[in-house]
């Protein structure tokens, strides 16, 4: 009799532990099954930017460029001196994979111009976050550093524009990346080839050619102008190509402080750079 009382007893036991592993197994695994009707579904991670490198900065600007830009490259006589003048000098960086640049610097008889070209990719870390739209939080943070006028998207290059204050001799095309002669930016008291320019003789820039937003280069693009008190020009032209951001710094210093350099001249000449370095992300 006692044995057959211990029996059912061990399998009521087994029972018992069976059922609660059974019943436990469900909420270990950390997932719940979708209520009918539901469909499971899987956060999406943001999309992460078109680029991964970067150019290398110090020969992404071509000789032919450097010559329209800075044309006291071509008046330096010693050659291992014009070769490092073109050869540029990189920016200092902690990571060349997210942000690099090259500076130029020439001087000529009547100017001393320089150029920065910046390169900035942009990731996100957030997963909530696409790099495209961090590039663009980057890039409104220059615009709105930059203090531009009543925005103003504009397809129209200054080169088919003339401004009233233009004179005849200053019809011709200022992009021409031939190099020859002196820089035709400085605009003063000179000859009249000389200040084939849109630039008032005040050194205000005219109304065609105020700082602006662009809406044919990359993504979103504006430049903008800014004539210092000693005569110095600054032409700046900042643009994002997915999670890129792009930087050209464009300055010319005249010789006097009688000569203004041209409006016209230098962002003819920027905006043709920034084009050709857009163009690079497009390979």
């Amino acid at each position: 009799m006692q044995r057959k009382a211990y029996v059912p007893g061990v399998a009521a036991l087994l029972a018992v532990l069976l059922a609660g592993c059974t019943g436990g197994s469900g909420d270990d695994d950390g997932t719940t099954d979708p209520k009918p009707g539901e469909s499971a579904t899987t956060p999406t991670a943001a999309q992460p930017g078109r680029y991964r490198t970067l150019p290398e900065p110090c020969a992404a600007v071509s000789h032919g460029t450097l010559d329209s830009l800075l044309p006291g490259i071509k008046q330096v006589t010693d050659e291992e001196q014009r070769e490092k003048a073109y050869e540029g000098t990189a920016t200092p960086t902690y990571d060349t994979d997210r942000k690099v640049g090259c500076r130029w610097k020439a001087e000529s008889t009547v100017t001393t111009d320089h150029l920065l070209v910046d390169f900035e990719r942009v990731v996100s870390y957030d997963n909530a976050v696409s790099d495209d739209d961090r590039a663009t939080d980057i890039y409104l943070e220059s615009e709105t550093a930059a203090d531009l006028p009543e925005p103003v998207a504009s397809s129209e290059s200054p080169d088919s524009s003339e401004s009233p204050e233009s004179s005849p001799e200053g019809s011709g095309s200022p992009s021409d990346d031939s190099g020859s002669g002196p820089s035709s930016s400085a605009s003063g008291s000179g000859s009249g080839d000389e200040s084939g320019s849109a630039t008032p003789t005040d050194g205000s820039t005219p109304s065609a050619l105020q700082p602006r937003t662009l809406d044919d280069l990359g993504d979103e693009a504006f430049l903008d102008d800014a004539l210092s008190g000693s005569r110095q020009r600054t032409v700046t032209v900042v643009f994002r190509t997915s999670n890129v951001v792009v930087t050209i710094r464009y300055d010319e210093q005249p010789a006097t402080t009688t000569d203004v350099p041209s409006s016209k001249d230098m962002q003819d000449r920027a905006r043709k750079l920034a084009g050709q370095l857009a163009g690079t992300f497009n390979d």
